[in-house]
């Protein structure tokens, strides 16, 4: 895809942002309906306040419209409520929802909820398992609670934890990051690279009860969505902590990279070709060879990461192609849990984060290898 084409598709998603922020409606936009635009909001954010907060600094970051800037500000503030809730997602909420503003922008109010984000996150380590469990007030999983886990809670959290750990000199917090990301090696990831969504662990020796995918075809099914959360994890886990992961952050990259389909938009889990298309967990996976593109083997991660991010633009971006009836600017069939049948079809907020983040670097606005 040419650049000028990026650059349309960036300008449809900026706009796209500034009518949803104008709409002034209260809670978190989470999920919409691609024919009316219309969102389906959470009061406080859920799991995904984070990534709408993330694209509101990107927008800044991009157009440094003091507009953007102001939006970011007032919403990285909203999201502060989350940090009362026991969940594994205040790294989603607070790595994107707030230490984005802080790295991108230089805000201090975003540093200073992120690393109070951070703080709380890092204090329900368990020693036993080696982990920050999921949480009692973790949403949108099977079982919750502190002998839960998931690979949706590595990426955010270990940059989060990290860059805290720096900022403020908390080495017990870069330790817990590595040893949380290095558990879920052995819980989540198979030896062919494939990825297991969950897993429960006992409270007291931290031993491995059962591992399972809860939002796949089947429990044993490689669900798009954990493929890709363990390609950004990893992908993450190798800039911030460096080498020791390398090896597993191309294992699981290379088995998205074989197994996608070649028109480059994945099927919403590996088993399930043919059915419906998951562009949220694509745009995912595209963000994560980006970073990876970084290091030895990286022109073919980028190669592949373009081929996937020019096929999201060219099919599933409203706008790209003229049509009255149409909201432009949003990211089409994002399947956010087809096991209960929830939004199967539709814009979801963290795949929307997702594309821009990817249209940015492509495109030379912003360098977000290390987001």
């Amino acid at each position: 895809m040419n650049s000028g084409r990026r650059t349309k598709a960036i300008g449809l998603m900026l706009e796209r942002i500034r009518q949803t922020a104008e709409e002034e409606a209260p809670g978190f936009p989470h999920f919409a309906d691609v024919r009316t635009g219309r969102w389906t909001r959470s009061a406080e954010g859920d799991w995904t306040g984070g990534f709408w907060v993330g694209e509101l600094w990107l927008a800044a970051a991009a157009t440094r419209d003091p507009w953007f800037y102001d939006q970011a500000s007032n919403w990285a503030g909203r999201l502060q409520a989350r940090n009362q809730a026991d969940t594994i997602f205040r790294g989603f909420l607070f790595w994107y929802g707030a230490a984005i503003g802080s790295i991108t922008m230089g805000d201090g109010t975003a540093a200073e909820i992120a690393i109070d984000g951070a703080s709380r996150l890092a204090g329900t380590f368990n020693e036993a398992a080696g982990l920050m469990p999921l949480g009692s007030a973790a949403e949108e999983a099977e079982s919750v609670g502190p002998t839960e886990t998931n690979i949706d809670g590595v990426p955010g959290v270990v940059p989060l934890l990290v860059w805290t750990g720096r900022r403020v000199s908390a080495l017990e917090y870069i330790d817990r990051a590595r040893l949380h990301a290095i558990r879920h090696i052995d819980l989540c990831v198979r030896n062919d690279g494939s990825v297991v969504q969950s897993a429960s662990f006992d409270l007291d020796s931290g031993r491995t009860l059962r591992r399972y995918t809860h939002k796949g075809l089947t429990n044993e099914s490689t669900w798009t969505r954990a493929q890709a959360w363990a390609m950004l994890g990893y992908a993450q886990a190798l800039q911030w902590l460096g080498e020791d992961f390398r090896a597993v952050a191309y294992r699981v990259a290379d088995w998205w990279i074989e197994h996608l389909p070649d028109d480059g938009v994945a099927w919403w889990d590996f088993e399930a070709p043919g059915s419906l298309r998951d562009t949220s967990g694509t745009a995912i996976a595209a963000a994560a060879l980006l970073k990876l593109a970084e290091g030895p083997a990286g022109k073919r991660f980028r190669d592949v990461a373009e081929h996937m991010v020019d096929a999201l633009v060219d099919r599933h971006l409203t706008g790209m192609h003229s049509s009255r009836d149409e909201v432009p600017g949003i990211l089409t069939d994002g399947c956010y849990n087809r096991r209960i049948g929830l939004a199967v079809a539709n814009e979801l907020i963290w795949g929307d984060y997702m594309l821009l983040e990817s249209l940015l670097h492509l495109d030379g606005v912003i360098d977000t290898s290390s987001l």
